[in-house]
């Protein structure tokens, strides 16, 4: 699986009081993140898969690590769909 990329030139964000605010500019809809969320968005650094976002999501908050995995590809698919984010060729 490969690392997970955001699509600068798809959307526009800006944080207004710990909340992480993204504009989808072709399908304009409106992502509003905050706590975990926002935390798995922070971590899609164009070096992590899913998995390694998990791991990290699963160091820093409570929970069963299959759940936590789950939850994080289900976001991350979100954000695929929208054109936010993809994944890249695995190496």
């Amino acid at each position: 699986m490969g690392a997970i990329r955001k699509l600068t030139d798809n959307f526009i964000a800006t944080e207004v009081d710990g909340e992480l605010l993204i504009v989808d500019l072709d399908g304009g809809e409106l992502f509003s993140l905050s706590g975990t969320a926002k935390a798995v968005w922070d971590a899609i650094d164009g070096t992590r898969n899913a998995d390694a976002i998990a791991a990290l999501m699963a160091e820093r908050h409570r929970g069963d690590p299959a759940v936590i995995a789950a939850d994080v590809k289900a976001l991350v698919g979100q954000f695929e769909s929208a054109a936010l984010v993809e994944r890249t060729a695995p190496c």
